[in-house]
């Protein structure tokens, strides 16, 4: 998250469907259409500090082992519109980080808690579907890689710490657990990177503020398990609701990160797409009332299905798609080869067909 906008935020009125593919609302980096999900829109513990903490535990007297063990992987990411963070992958340099931090920059720089200056970095590349990209410090000495863990063995109720530079904080830690895992979140578009429907994100009660996007999600053994990328906002207000955050998956952006160093792009999105471009379309009274398809792209599932531009996809599977936002969010939930039942509309008449997925293309 920049500390030049607001956080990057999921709508509390989203949250109860947030698995059910309901929307989500976000503020900060981003940008005008949505093709994250292969649609295109018009316990408290006792411990030794730096270890796991036994289960059952009545409570933990420090982490200062752990943020010690962490904080030399955490760098603050500085552009010309704001700040965010950004983890240490490897002794080369390379720095994963948010797409919406890095933004429509190619130049950055970089500066470790407790060094006295900051050091020049480059992009490698960005995949703004699942907001992730990579950078690489021009001068890689003395940058520590983080240990990753296996996010998919977090659990609600995990003990986590987030670590990163909120408000331009550098080196600023805050702690919690970890409240649900496997969530679908949607950020939505906003200027500088494109919308993204987040599938799988880690939801914590780590506070997450501006500027903590990029950074470390860390389990109470020093791995990291996630990336820092938005919090949830009030929908009456607006205000930036308390403890409630999402990271993304540490597997996840491990994958994404090293197709970016290894070919400049991702080569493989593991991301379900339907094939075509797709808008919302809204009834008499304003309120949305389906997804109408725009164009269908040669080739690919709705076409092989026998979608046609004018077709309104009503639901995919079990999830109603009034939507695009729950469209996005309802493939995010599924994979490439998938079969699943579409209902849609087709000149007043209603209409079943089967389909099966495609894969979003690379970057």
């Amino acid at each position: 998250m920049r500390t030049t906008q607001r956080a990057r935020r999921a709508g509390l009125a989203a949250l109860a469907a947030i698995v059910i593919g309901g929307s989500g609302f976000a503020v900060g980096a981003g940008a005008s259409a949505s093709s994250a999900s292969g649609v295109t829109p018009a316990a408290t513990a006792t411990a030794t500090p730096g270890a796991a903490a036994p289960a059952g535990s009545a409570g933990v007297a420090s982490y200062a082992g752990v943020v010690r063990q962490v904080l030399p992987s955490v760098v603050l990411i500085r552009t010309s519109e704001g700040l965010g963070s950004g983890v240490v992958l490897d002794r080369s340099g390379n720095i994963v980080t948010n797409a919406h931090v890095a933004g429509s920059a190619t130049e950055f720089q970089v500066q470790v808690a407790g060094d006295t200056a900051p050091r020049s970095a480059h992009l490698v590349g960005t995949y703004p579907p699942d907001d992730l990209a990579v950078i690489r410090a021009d001068d890689p000495s003395g940058l520590q890689p983080a240990k990753f863990g296996n996010s998919d063995q977090a659990q609600a109720g995990d003990v986590v710490l987030a670590i990163g530079n909120p408000l331009g904080l550098s080196g600023s830690v805050t702690q919690g657990i970890v409240s649900a895992t496997d969530r679908a979140v949607t950020e939505p578009a906003a200027e500088g990177s494109a919308a993204a429907t987040l599938a799988g994100a880690i939801q914590t009660s780590a506070p997450i503020n501006p500027g903590n996007s990029g950074g470390a999600l860390v389990s109470a053994s020093g791995q990291v398990i996630g990336i820092p990328t938005l919090a949830a906002a009030s929908p009456q207000s607006g205000s930036q609701a308390q403890g409630i955050g999402f990271a993304i998956p540490s597997n996840l952006a491990r994958d994404i990160a090293t197709q970016i160093i290894d070919s400049g792009h991702v080569t493989n999105s593991h991301r379900a797409a339907l094939g075509a471009e797709v808008a919302t379309v809204l009834g008499a009274d304003g309120s949305a009332g389906g997804v109408g398809v725009v164009t269908v792209t040669d080739g690919g599932a709705a076409a092989r299905a026998g979608l046609r531009v004018g077709d309104v996809i009503n639901s995919v599977g079990d999830a109603q798609t009034q939507d695009t936002t729950a469209l996005s969010q309802a493939l995010a939930a599924a994979h490439p080869g998938d079969k699943v039942t579409i209902k849609f509309s087709r000149a007043d008449q209603q209409r079943t067909v089967q389909l099966t997925l495609g894969e979003l293309p690379s970057s």
